[in-house]
């Protein structure tokens, strides 16, 4: 069983606290993703659990054996476990059946069974018939699947992805993320995946763990619940384009900006003077007129499939984006500088007070 225990897990470097008492259980079976952003811990969290790094305080045990805490450290060689970095990695010189079977080899592998599992492994990343190619003639693509090849051909219980496709383009990258799903629902291992790509996480990840700037966990949970239901204003603004509206408290009514529209929406709960109304741009319904808050157009943008408009509300700014074809079909092609009435469907409300104490910004 590949359950990975985490307790009180910290990395220090001098003076320098990367990691500061970290608890995490990750189950077997389950594809869970670490996602924050860059120089949270992330990488450094990956190598202390595939035995690269030992852990300044802490421990951390892979199903029953403990693996690492401040005085024992079992090598990674003996942790079974597979580990696919962001730079593929694959050896120039060696063929796609060498470079998968490396691994098979230094464990002296009988020969006959290295090239039947060689081969197996090679068919299971759809890489049928490539067998004797170099890297030089393979794709980026094709490269990370040999990784991928290698790093499962030991049929390990536990996969340690960081970032192996970043370096793609985004056709490889959402062709790739599926690949890497189906192949964990298929042999049933447990993968760790390493990202700051929200896509990536949401659409491959059982649960996630959302990683500050400070090396912290803010909120662990399933895709659906991590972007539905955000613990905190850092969690909402890191899972995709926010719109953070400032609101005012004035007695028993709320105002938007620095105008006096009313904010049309239920009210929040607390005694604070200052909110944020937090929302996607999905949510933004934008209209020429009728019921809603009146506000000018300060940039359209035609991106193709959708038109982006940034939208002034007395001194707020929000963005929304409208389906190209929908816009031109309901006479919602704005120009900039016209003006725009704004409704919102779905309203998320945070302390202002509280997000400023914690040091995020929002406009």
């Amino acid at each position: 069983m590949a359950t990975i225990y985490l307790k009180n897990v910290s990395r220090r470097y001098g003076q320098r606290s990367v990691l500061d008492g970290l608890t995490l259980t990750v189950n077997h079976g389950e594809c869970f993703t670490l996602l924050g952003p860059s120089g949270c811990g992330k990488t450094v969290l990956l190598r202390l659990i595939a035995g690269f790094e030992q852990p300044t305080a802490g421990s951390i045990r892979i199903g029953d054996a403990l693996v690492a805490d401040a005085s024992a450290h079992v090598p990674p060689d003996r942790r079974d476990l597979g580990v696919v970095f962001q730079e593929y990695a694959v050896w120039p010189h060696m063929s796609v059946f060498d470079n998968v079977g490396y691994p098979l080899k230094l464990a002296k592998t009988p020969k006959e069974e290295r090239a039947d599992r060689v081969m197996e492994t090679i068919a299971l990343v759809n890489l049928h018939s490539l067998e004797k190619r170099l890297p030089s003639e393979l794709s980026g693509g094709q490269q990370q699947r040999v990784a991928l090849a290698r790093a499962l051909v030991g049929k390990p219980s536990l996969m340690l992805l960081d970032e192996p496709l970043s370096n793609l383009d985004a056709n490889l990258r959402e062709e790739m993320r599926f690949e890497i799903k189906e192949l964990q629902r298929k042999l049933n291992i447990t993968v760790m995946y390493v990202t700051h790509d929200q896509e990536i996480a949401l659409a491959i990840s059982d649960r996630i763990a959302v990683m500050d700037t400070q090396g912290r966990i803010r909120q662990i949970g399933s895709p659906e619940d991590i972007f539905e239901k955000p613990v905190d204003s850092f969690v909402f603004s890191f899972m995709g384009v926010a719109n953070f509206l400032q609101v005012r408290r004035e007695g028993n009514e709320f105002f938007v900006g620095k105008g006096g529209q009313r904010a049309p929406w239920d009210r929040p709960h607390g005694d604070s003077l200052a909110w944020v109304a937090a929302f996607r741009p999905s949510d933004v319904v934008i209209r020429r007129d009728g019921n809603g808050l009146k506000g000018r157009v300060k940039r359209a943008s035609f991106l193709g499939p959708v038109m982006d408009y940034l939208v002034e509300i007395d001194g707020a700014h929000l963005r929304t984006t409208v389906d190209t074809h929908t816009a031109v079909a309901n006479n919602l092609m704005f120009d900039d500088d016209q003006p725009c009435v704004v409704g919102v469907r779905e309203v998320h409300w945070f302390d202002a007070d509280t997000i400023q104490s914690a040091g995020e910004a929002w406009a």
